[in-house]
């Protein structure tokens, strides 16, 4: 998707004038331009900070040369290149076509007959690779576009010749782990059975939604990846035998790109007679919306707001100095209207994504958000993901050098730290906003024998200041990076924390607790022990948590990667009851937790209400509506409310799990089942490929959509917007 221009973007790119952004990565960033002529295309440059280095500048020159090789059939073709500009550039066609994962997030998994097609242009694409000596050694659906005339793969960053490791680190899993071959895993050679190995678990994930070994963290893939089994559950039986060979853990036993595409196709009919509706009209949608994007760049950040472009203000740990990211942590950008816009001429509207509703329900114009910014990545990473708190009349989020308070009406940044916060280490309880500090004096002495103590401290909604620490405990490292905020209510913190050596890494040798502080007093109330983790794991005990009344109810990852319910007495701390949540991945649970005062309502699979007194199954829809999907459930004025797959926001009664409504319209299938439903008092707002929709409660029917790059979603009540974190950018809708 396509995003506003930066400040500091280059005006032009050879003979190329960038319009947008299309992405950025390690390498470098992604333009969409236009050539004197108004040719689009698609330009490719190195950053900046890395153009000096040979060894960059030969994977970049080696990059283009593989684009070259698989040409304009199977690729986008390179129309021009300067590898050797000062800044290095490489500029394609710009292919009109979602990427594979986005083809199937709009149209859901994918025909059998799709499948087939799909996974025989992309034999065809990687044999004219490999007839050349070349290896990819990066498919993944991200890296696959789907157009009207066959997929194109693109993105050779990693591509090399066979045989050559000279610009491989020995030992290094170089790639993306869900689609890595178990000997790239293994830091090993990848041959050219390592791309057929990575093709055959795109095509399980074309045509089940998901990657063949999970999802999770790194280091888990990469084990699942070279020794466990894939999940081919869901996979059509004829196609069984055609994949299962090309996941075989044994290189030499894997067909080759020939062999695969004789058992998978025989080559007749149209590619675009084998794509579902769903893909066709986004495959439309995108040609018209590209020549519709006029130029917009974002302003320079406040002076304030700038501060030094990459030395933090004061030293920090050896962990915060490694993973420290330059740059700006939030750029203001244009309010009222939205930060940017489609251009609409006086001709018609393009028609919308098939994932809206139906040309009778569409809103007669697409409306701006109310505002938006820009915001770089948290300073720790985006696993967990951070998500966006509301506060007071503000929105507080850790982004770029540290957290930000932003004002929830105008938009306007009020403050923006450079203490380099850790967003699982903040929590609010609407009115206070609570985080760890990094210990005095363990700057570059994170290691030192029995650690720092833990401080927590309140932080001044008017200035982000947390001068105001409430409690200090010398019996926990404070410098543990996996230290948690989970959450704050009735003016009480509950936190995670462990004793013992610092590592970047939780260490077996570590001892872990959950408390519960007092605010007021700063006395810890009650401790509790935590299981402790394996060593070089870095998952965090706890996903998500909240208190209802006197319970904390949390939602905890196990050891063995699996999510467990642990409800609490928030007065004593001893656990009131627990239980596993089967076939439930830890990654769909990393959000507060859907409860009202009776139970906990649980989705992403199954939708089920647990009672919040015992934690008995009140009722599950697996049992009165088999084999339907949900995601994650919202729950309000005895409604939950929830997206379910291929029919889009469903609402059932709270006490008895009865179904109440669907909503009507016939575009509801690509409804978006990884993020909640926010829920007005008017309308309910859910993401649909890259909109959200906001759904009338009344007639039960999409009634506006609004361009978001958000992922995470909340309410503000206070403010009446909707809240949008995702793609770079902060924003807020209506809240109706």
């Amino acid at each position: 998707m396509a995003t506003p221009l930066t400040y500091d973007d280059p005006h032009a790119i050879g003979p190329y004038r960038p319009v947008a952004r299309l992405g950025s990565g390690g390498m470098g960033t992604v333009y969409l331009a236009r050539s004197g002529g108004g040719r689009a295309v698609a330009v490719k440059t190195m950053h900046a900070s890395i153009a000096s280095d040979s060894g960059a500048r030969t994977r970049f020159r080696l990059e283009a040369d593989a684009a070259r090789v698989i040409g304009g059939r199977h690729g986008a073709q390179v129309v021009d290149a300067d590898t050797r500009a000062e800044t290095p550039w490489i500029a394609t066609e710009y292919v009109l076509g979602p990427p594979l994962d986005e083809a199937v997030q709009v149209a859901g998994p994918l025909p059998e007959a799709t499948v087939r097609a799909l996974g025989a242009a992309l034999c065809g694409a990687l044999g004219q690779l490999h007839s050349s000596d070349v290896v990819h050694r990066d498919l993944k659906p991200s890296n696959i576009l789907v157009t009207a005339y066959g997929p194109k793969v693109i993105d050779f960053g990693i591509a090399r010749a066979a045989g050559d490791d000279r610009l491989t680190r020995a030992g290094a899993a170089v790639g993306t782990p869900a689609f890595m071959s178990p000997e790239q895993a293994s830091g090993d050679e990848h041959t050219s059975a390592g791309d057929v190995f990575a093709l055959a678990g795109v095509l399980v994930f074309a045509v089940t939604g998901r990657a063949p070994f999970g999802q999770g963290q790194t280091a888990e893939l990469l084990y699942r990846v070279r020794y466990g089994e894939p999940d081919l559950s869901g996979v059509p039986a004829d196609l069984l035998p055609v994949l299962g060979p090309c996941l075989d853990k044994n290189p030499f036993r894997r067909p080759t790109t020939s062999e695969l595409a004789a058992q998978l196709h025989d080559g007749s009919g149209e590619f675009a007679g084998h794509l579902p509706d769903p893909v066709l009209h986004d495959i439309a949608r995108r040609a018209t919306e590209v020549w519709q994007i006029s130029p917009h760049r974002l302003p320079a950040p406040p002076a304030e707001l700038a501060g030094p472009p990459s030395v933090p203000a004061k030293p920090m740990p050896h962990r915060r100095l490694l993973l420290v990211g330059g740059g700006v942590a939030f750029v203001a950008a244009a309010a009222a209207t939205g930060a940017w816009a489609w251009r609409r001429g006086s001709g018609p509207e393009p028609k919308p994504p098939v994932a809206g509703p139906s040309n009778s329900q569409l809103p007669k114009r697409k409306l701006d958000s109310v505002w938006q910014i820009q915001v770089a990545d948290p300073p720790y990473g985006t696993v967990p993901p951070a998500q966006p708190l509301a506060v007071g009349d503000m929105v507080a989020v850790v982004a770029g050098k540290g957290l930000g308070g932003i004002d929830a009406l105008s938009g306007s940044v009020r403050w923006a730290s450079d203490q380099m916060e850790i967003h699982w280490q903040v929590a609010t309880d609407g009115e206070r906003l609570v985080r760890m500090l990094i210990p005095e004096g363990s700057e570059y002495n994170a290691g030192k024998p029995g650690g720092f103590p833990l401080s927590l401290a309140s932080v001044d909604l008017d200035t982000g200041v947390a001068d105001d620490r409430f409690a200090r405990f010398t019996d926990f490292n404070g410098v543990i990076s996996q230290n948690q905020v989970l959450c704050t209510a009735d003016g009480v913190v509950y936190a995670a924390a462990g004793q013992g050596k610092y590592d970047e890494y939780f260490l077996a040798s570590q001892s872990w607790s959950v408390f519960a502080v007092d605010i007021r007093t700063g006395k810890r109330l009650w401790t509790k022990p935590l299981p402790s983790r394996p060593d070089r794991t870095d998952r965090l005990h706890f996903l998500a948590a909240d208190v209802i009344g006197h319970q904390l109810v949390a939602l905890q990852e196990t050891n063995d990667g699996k999510v467990r319910v642990v409800v609490r007495d928030t007065r004593t701390g001893e656990t009131r009851w627990e239980r596993p949540l089967d076939g439930v991945a830890p990654s769909r649970m990393q959000r507060t937790p859907a409860t009202d005062t009776r139970n906990l309502y649980l989705g992403s699979g199954r939708l089920r209400a647990l009672r919040l007194s015992d934690g008995a199954q009140v009722w599950d829809s697996g049992t009165s509506s088999p084999g339907r999907t949900y995601g994650p459930p919202a729950v309000k004025g005895g409604v939950v409310y929830a997206v379910e797959k291929g029919r889009g926001l469903v609402a059932f009664d709270a006490g008895s799990g009865r179904a109440l409504w669907v909503e009507k319209g016939d575009g509801n299938a690509g409804a978006d089942l990884a993020a909640a439903p926010v829920i007005g008092t008017d309308c309910a707002y859910v993401k649909r490929a890259s909109a959200l929709w906001a759904v009338d409660l009344s007639s039960r029917t999409p009634t506006a959509s609004y361009k978001t790059t958000g992922d995470r979603f909340i309410a503000h009540e206070q403010a009446r917007v909707t809240i949008a974190l995702g793609g770079k950018f902060l924003a807020a809708f209506p809240l109706k």
